[in-house]
């Protein structure tokens, strides 16, 4: 008896950051990053982007268009249609950024399997590219714009990294969105290059956003996360559409990050489809076929799938 006693008195007094992974809640984030390619990610001084690669796979070539359709245009409604479902637009209908007739209705936001698999899941979305939140974002428990009048990049962008800061810690979400949009505001003002000043600066300001963001998730030690991170198109000149030949365009970048992550560089070609199967996966929800998603899950370390 005394002994039983001894030993709950242990486990009362273990700090909470020793709990095992299987005594962690598993939380997701997909985080996306408009217009970012990656050998200007790269160039520029992004610790916190390292940090995340360094602790998981990743790919600096993963394909904003599929094998089987490539007739939507290369620009962000299609990209952010086809990375928030998992499936190409041909199926979520959305082909430019008009948004005539989506079909997200059958091809819905991830959040909605999320909810349908663990009801109890807190689900929080921040943006500032109005059209996610508009006509994307569905079974969200929290759903943040942060766009304003005048538009301001990155004064959106830190608004984002501030609700995301401060709900992380008191919502707890089980999934969650967080999109940055001043690279691509600095890409089309000034160039996507590695070598245009203005567009590395947003590159760094982003980064120092998201070592905000994981400072918080770092402190949440009863949790183990899994983070994605993905940009809808690269860049060349000062724009990107029709870039279905261009590879400095097609190619955008995926890191899996987390303790389930596999570590390296993907040997396999990889897509921006791939990331909500990916966290589907790893949240334990069971991919359905018919769901008739386009990706799958990648960069996971064998027992997490």
């Amino acid at each position: 008896m005394i002994r039983s006693l001894s030993l709950l008195t242990l486990l009362l007094c273990l700090p909470v950051g020793s709990l095992s992974a299987a005594e962690k809640s598993k939380h997701v984030l997909l985080l996306g990053i408009d217009g970012c390619r990656f050998d200007a990610l790269t160039k520029a001084k992004t610790p916190n982007l390292d940090k995340l690669m360094s602790g998981g796979s990743y790919s600096s070539t993963a394909l904003i268009l599929g094998d089987r359709y490539q007739k939507n245009d290369t620009v962000s409604g299609p990209g952010w249609g086809s990375i928030v479902t998992g499936v190409w637009a041909d199926k979520h209908n959305v082909q430019d950024n008009g948004f005539k007739e989506p079909h997200f209705d059958k091809f819905p936001h991830f959040f909605h399997y999320v909810k349908q698999r663990m009801p109890e899941a807190k689900t929080l979305s921040i943006i500032n590219w109005s059209p996610i939140k508009t006509f994307m974002v569905s079974s969200a428990d929290i759903s943040i714009d942060t766009t304003s009048i005048p538009k301001a990049y990155k004064m959106w962008d830190d608004a984002a990294a501030a609700y995301a800061v401060d709900l992380i810690a008191k919502e707890k979400p089980t999934a969650m969105m967080l999109y940055f949009g001043e690279v691509d505001e600095a890409g089309h003002a000034h160039g996507f290059h590695p070598t245009v000043p203005q567009y590395i600066e947003a590159i760094e300001h982003v980064d120092s956003l998201v070592g905000k963001v994981l400072e918080t998730i770092n402190k949440q030690t009863d949790q183990e996360w899994l983070i994605a991170v993905t940009s809808d198109h690269g860049g060349l000149g000062t724009g990107h559409g029709g870039g279905h030949d261009k590879p400095e365009i097609l190619n955008s970048f995926l890191i899996v990050s987390g303790p389930a992550a596999e570590k390296g560089k993907f040997d396999e070609q990889v897509y921006i489809v791939d990331a909500v199967p990916t966290l589907l996966t790893y949240l334990g929800v069971e991919i359905d076929d018919a769901w008739q998603l386009d990706g799958h899950a990648v960069g996971l370390k064998s027992d997490e799938k």
